[in-house]
């Protein structure tokens, strides 16, 4: 790779007045923790103590402190090759790391900036190494790290696919952050048995911060997975997509894992109209899906990524922007690829979007249809789960490196990741009854007819409860009750209710969420996440409850009904708030591990 050798015009000074950046330190820490980015006390510490516009002295101090990226360098065709990362992104990677007072650490791709956050977490009895291939970048984070009295950080220069003598402890590394994209895991075996690793992984060109814990040689998920951006690994371990362009068309596919087709054939395909299949799968305007992107990448063979040249006449319409290419598959001489419509404004004025699949070719139809049926498989099956769960395997001696064994498995040049998808059912029942003719199934509109009598003998009755999960940016939003409720006081817990009258419970959990936070959830918007079956300590009456999570929703939370509920909040589920409901905690746990049912009580 070809590396600029300018060194940028310097605009502040390390030794910046005090005050000058302490206030905006202090303020972005704060900004970070109201986001749920910084979740513990350390992270947070750490965040309010280094200084990092000693580390991005070509910008101004207000501009180290806002919450984005800072570049430091550019290759000669002006492409970023180093820089600070955006403030959210390294809290959110500190906190998946769990980085304890006294761990040995290494940084893949330097900086400075990060492995002073890691030196804090660390603190004296801890060690920390940065890598990085560059030398600017190393000799740069050498010079920054010694002017902020981090001088006992290790900064050392080399190839992160083949680690230098020294770097590894015997007994393993407690924590690896990777800051650079990267498309493999090659290192596994320099992390200690229950150590934590944390990469921006690419599958497919989608690039996730994951946290992994290492268990029995391989990686292990359990974190919410973080969409992210990073500048690309050099050296061995960097890693290009096979890209191929049809024929005189403008239109470019690019494969990253798996064996790359031909499209030649597919040149008359735009010249035609395209076919529509709709899905009645829909998103807001400002509703992430990131989970969607990913899941037919490992549901569809040929899977691949369309961009299109802005000015091309290529009669693909409605194209993707440039840095978030096209889901597509090639079928023989026709093509399919995901796309969006605009339905309406939507509540907050961003719109509202169906997800439809355009097709090309003769036989687009079909390529369409096949993609569509994985969108509403995941609507159905997976949108309601927390996050899908992915393990890395080293690739043993021998291992075929070349194909994937079955479907969401990535085989990579040193592992093979694969992914599980927790199903939880029943996310779009109303949408598959809407388009089963659509797809060519078929289903019975009419239930049958059930007399049900008042119990008379030893059937019980239960109290029946609906319970609101929401989670948003892997934060779930719990209320704080009102110190003299009747019920839980001074306590966090869901929003919840007990149903009314003759009302079903999907429609309790529409009135209770409006009620309690302001919400609008339409009915077919909410899918059954859980059941809780709980017997209380010396009570006769059982109760069953119902945790619903909303697809999407309307509004912010506001405090509706004081006397009950103080606050709203969302709380990161891996770190719930002291004191919780109990049986509230039990129920989170079981949805993020997929779990339909739990009993609580019963002896």
């Amino acid at each position: 790779m070809t590396r600029s050798t300018e060194r940028p015009a310097v605009t502040t000074s390390p030794t910046t007045d005090l005050d000058e950046a302490t206030a905006p330190r202090h303020q972005l820490a704060g900004q970070l923790a109201a986001a749920g980015h910084i979740r513990t006390p350390a992270v947070h510490r750490a965040l309010r103590t280094v200084p990092r516009h000693a580390f991005a002295p070509e910008v101004p101090v207000h501009k180290a402190y806002a919450n984005d990226i800072v570049a430091t360098r550019h290759s000669d065709e002006g492409r970023i090759t180093s820089s600070v990362s955006a403030p959210w992104l390294q809290a959110d990677m500190l906190e998946a790391a769990r980085v304890q007072p006294g761990h040995r650490v290494l940084e893949i791709g330097s900086g400075g900036c990060n492995a002073a956050l890691i030196a804090e977490l660390v603190g004296p009895t801890g060690h920390v190494t940065t890598l990085d291939i560059d030398p600017a970048v190393t000799d740069r984070a050498t010079r920054f790290l010694a002017q902020t009295g981090y001088d006992h950080v290790h900064v050392v220069t080399a190839d992160a696919e083949h680690l230098p003598t020294g770097i590894v402890p015997a007994d393993g590394l407690d924590a690896i952050l990777v800051t650079v994209d990267t498309w493999d895991l090659p290192r596994i075996d320099a992390l200690a048995e229950g150590g934590r690793l944390v990469a921006p992984l690419r599958l497919h060109g989608y690039a996730w911060a994951i946290g992994f814990s290492k268990r029995d040689g391989a990686l292990h998920s359990d974190e919410p997975l973080i969409v992210c951006g990073f500048v690309s690994m050099q050296g061995e371990g960097a890693r290009n997509a096979t890209r191929r362009t049809v024929p005189g068309t403008g239109i470019h596919l690019s494969w990253e894992d798996g064996a790359p087709l031909s499209v030649d054939q597919l040149a008359p395909s735009p010249t035609r109209e395209p076919t529509v299949t709709q899905t009645h799968v829909t998103v807001g305007g400002q509703e992430p899906f990131d989970a969607l992107t990913l899941y037919p990448a490992g549901a569809l063979p040929g899977f691949c990524r369309l961009s299109v040249d802005p000015d091309g006449e290529n009669g693909v319409l409605n194209p993707p922007p440039k840095h978030w290419p096209g889901a597509a598959i090639v079928r023989g001489t026709s093509l399919a690829r995901l796309a969006t419509k605009r339905i309406g404004d939507g509540d907050d004025g961003n719109g509202r979007y169906e997800f439809v699949v355009h097709g090309y070719g003769p036989h687009g139809h079909l390529a369409a249809q096949e993609m569509a049926e994985q969108v509403l498989h995941w609507q159905r099956n997976h949108r309601a789960a927390l996050c899908p769960r992915i393990t890395v395997h080293p690739l043993a001696d021998g291992d075929p490196a070349s194909t994937a064994d079955g479907a969401h498995v990535f085989v990579k040049k040193h592992t093979r990741v694969a992914i599980d998808w927790p199903i939880i059912p029943g996310t779009a029942a109303l949408h598959a009854h809407h388009n089963a003719d659509q797809l060519g199934g078929r289903h019975d509109a009419a239930l049958p007819l059930v007399e049900v009598r008042e119990p008379r003998d030893h059937r019980s009755r239960s109290i029946v409860g609906a319970h609101l999960v929401l989670i948003r940016d892997g934060a779930v939003l719990l209320g704080k009750r009102h110190p003299n409720s009747a019920f839980a006081p001074s306590t966090w817990h869901l929003p919840a209710g007990h149903r009314e009258d003759m009302e079903a419970a999907v429609t309790c959990m529409v009135r209770e969420a409006e009620e309690e936070t302001g919400l609008r959830i339409p009915e077919g918007d909410l899918s059954l996440v859980h059941v809780l079956d709980l017997l209380d300590p010396g009570s006769t009456i059982p109760r069953i409850g119902l945790f619903f999570a909303p697809s999407r929703w309307e509004g912010e939370p506001l405090v509706r009904e004081p006397e009950c509920c103080t606050e709203w909040r969302f709380w990161p589920l891996d770190d719930l708030p002291e004191p919780t409901v109990e049986y509230t905690r039990v129920a989170l746990d079981a949805i993020s591990r997929g779990s339909l049912y739990a009993p609580m009580g019963w002896s």
